[in-house]
């Protein structure tokens, strides 16, 4: 390893551990992760659905960790890729995109409608603190539980957690935990009603 390879090691771990501890941080230090992982998902939207076994390899290749029979369709996107953690049978329908600056874990049995998006960044609301790219980013982690169904054009925002059973309706926007076995909708998404999961 160069000098200047070390450097770089070093100030990715620095800014990781500034991430993890919920400081700002600089996201272009992960540059080389984001371009890798775009050219992941164009490599994904172009291997045929008939190919499902090369689909699924690129799949786990793309994704820090998969259970089994993981199915993703067209138009997905995502941050870095190595930062999403899935489950047994996840269903992503088209246009999906998640924004793993920070870690995204998801159980079994999740099903992810078309056009949603999970997104772990954030940023300051004073301009000088985002203007300033050196630092210009926080990342809260997203954690969705075993057997959630996520509408169609839902928005997951930075730091939720979804419990077990939910269902997030179309459109919604979540901006704060859901309880498990609840139904969510709305912009910002609110309880709506109890869901008999037993």
């Amino acid at each position: 390893m160069t000098e200047e390879e070390m450097k770089n090691a070093a100030n990715k771990e620095e800014q990781r551990k500034k991430r993890a501890a919920g400081e700002l941080y600089c996201p272009s230090v992960f540059i080389d992760e984001m371009f890798w992982a775009r050219d992941k998902c164009l490599e994904l939207d172009n291997i045929p659905f008939a190919q499902f076994d090369r689909r699924v390899e690129a799949v786990r290749e793309l994704f820090g960790s998969v259970g089994d029979n993981p199915f993703v369709e067209r138009g997905f996107k995502c941050e870095q890729g190595k930062n999403i953690h899935v489950g047994n049978n996840f269903y992503c329908n088209f246009n999906c995109s998640i924004y793993d600056s920070f870690t995204v874990t998801i159980g079994d049995n999740v099903m992810i409608g078309p056009n949603v998006t999970i997104c772990t960044a954030t940023h300051p609301v004073e301009k000088a603190k985002r203007l300033d790219y050196t630092q210009c980013e926080y990342a809260l982690p997203v954690t969705i539980g075993d057997n959630v169904w996520i509408g169609g054009g839902a928005f997951i925002n930075p730091g939720v957690t979804i419990g077990e059973g939910a269902v997030i309706a179309s459109g919604a926007v979540v901006t704060k935990d859901v309880p498990a076995n609840t139904l969510v909708a709305g912009v910002p998404a609110v309880v709506k009603k109890s869901i008999n999961n037993e």
